[in-house]
């Protein structure tokens, strides 16, 4: 796996920036705003999302993954915006954990 461009981290902008845009739109017109206005239906499609990711990695070709998992990545942004969060704040995160085994991290969480 190679680093991301600029223009593939532009992608993320550009999407993060359309979600941010349907804030407050009308979920009648815009699937969007639809998720951002509902949380809960949000986190319901993104569980969906995650399942078909799982069924693409274990039986589909690669071209059918990579589909499912931009699906995934929308509705996880959705879902981030209709709580609140940015991707900033997410990345951050991940940003703060980089030189952390993850089996480290994660142990820590559970004690903590």
């Amino acid at each position: 796996m190679a680093e991301l461009t600029a223009g593939e981290l532009e992608v993320l902008s550009r999407l993060a920036a359309t979600i941010a845009a349907r804030r407050g739109g009308d979920p009648e017109v815009s699937y969007t705003a639809r998720l951002v206005a509902e949380p809960q239906l949000a986190a319901r499609k993104l569980g969906e999302e995650a399942n078909e990711v799982v069924v693409a990695a274990l039986t589909e070709a690669p071209a059918d993954l990579a589909r499912e998992a931009a699906d995934l990545i929308y509705h996880l942004m959705a879902l981030l915006a209709a709580r609140g969060i940015g991707l900033g704040e997410v990345l951050a995160e991940l940003a703060a954990r980089e030189g952390t085994s993850g089996l480290a991290e994660k142990a820590a969480r559970a004690k903590g």
